[in-house]
């Protein structure tokens, strides 16, 4: 029977922690990240690990995650890098700016998905990463993530409240809230469109193939499902990606060891 191990994706607002086995993910639980960093959690599922693997976009989160692995005897996890053999290529000036999760992404889409695609992450920020046709890592966007935008109408306004994210009934609001969330909602789909229209259209450019598009994170479900061009949500994307580099990497003896 296959080890079971951790895959863990530490975004900057929360952090997702999966146990792998044999059938792949097997239980999963979301945690805030600040909490990671005030050491105030316990690593869900890590007494019944062999191993883990770490996608981090918070730096200074690594030290605390790994004492915390460290407790529970896994002493050597892999930390996801442009740095390690990722089985997919990278077309890209500086790779080691690129974020750890938009390579997992890049890696996830590269293996279950058709290529060339484009993957769309809703998370603090949402992020576009463009797979090629032959699977090379080519670069992507970067946008403000929907939160940040309402966060910050009420962080920066006198009147405009904290909203909760949902479809909204109509794109006429008749109260504050509705029209906020039409605005959010709506407007942020608009934002998502736009910017699919003109990568797509540059990568089909070079290419002459078609672009598949595929949508993972937070709040992926809710605005993705208003986008015709978008033709999967996965909202299990990145914790898949870890696993296979996961299995990628153990194999071949780079991977993490199980101290004594």
């Amino acid at each position: 029977m296959m080890a079971q191990f951790l895959v863990i994706d530490v975004g900057n607002t929360s952090t997702k922690v999966g146990l792998v086995g044999s059938k792949g993910i097997v239980r999963e639980v979301e945690m805030l990240t600040a909490n990671i960093l005030r050491s105030k959690s316990k690593l869900p599922f890590v007494k019944q690990a062999e191993g883990a693997i770490i996608a981090s976009v918070v730096p200074h989160a690594l030290l605390p995650l790994r004492r915390l692995l460290k407790k529970a005897g896994v002493s050597h996890p892999i930390v996801v890098s442009s740095k390690l053999d990722l089985g997919i290529g990278i077309r890209y000036p500086n790779p080691k700016s690129i974020g750890a999760d938009r390579l997992v992404n890049a890696v996830a889409a590269a293996a279950l998905y058709r290529t060339p695609a484009i993957v769309v992450d809703f998370g603090t920020a949402v992020t576009f990463d463009v797979i090629s046709a032959r699977g090379d890592y080519l670069g992507g966007v970067i946008a403000p993530g929907v939160r940040v935008l309402t966060n910050y109408l009420h962080d920066h306004t006198a009147l405009l409240p904290h909203i909760s994210l949902s479809e909204p009934r109509r794109a006429i609001g008749k109260s504050t809230v509705e029209a906020m969330r039409a605005g959010a909602v709506i407007g942020y789909r608009g934002l998502i469109r736009t910017i699919l229209s003109s990568v797509k259209r540059e990568l089909e450019g070079k290419t002459r193939k078609k672009v598949h598009i595929i949508a993972t994170g937070g709040h992926s479900s809710l605005i993705a499902s208003g986008i015709a061009e978008i033709e999967k949500i996965d909202p299990h994307l990145t914790l898949k990606g870890l696993a296979l580099l996961y299995r990628r990497l153990s194999s071949k003896k780079n991977g993490w060891q199980r101290g004594k």
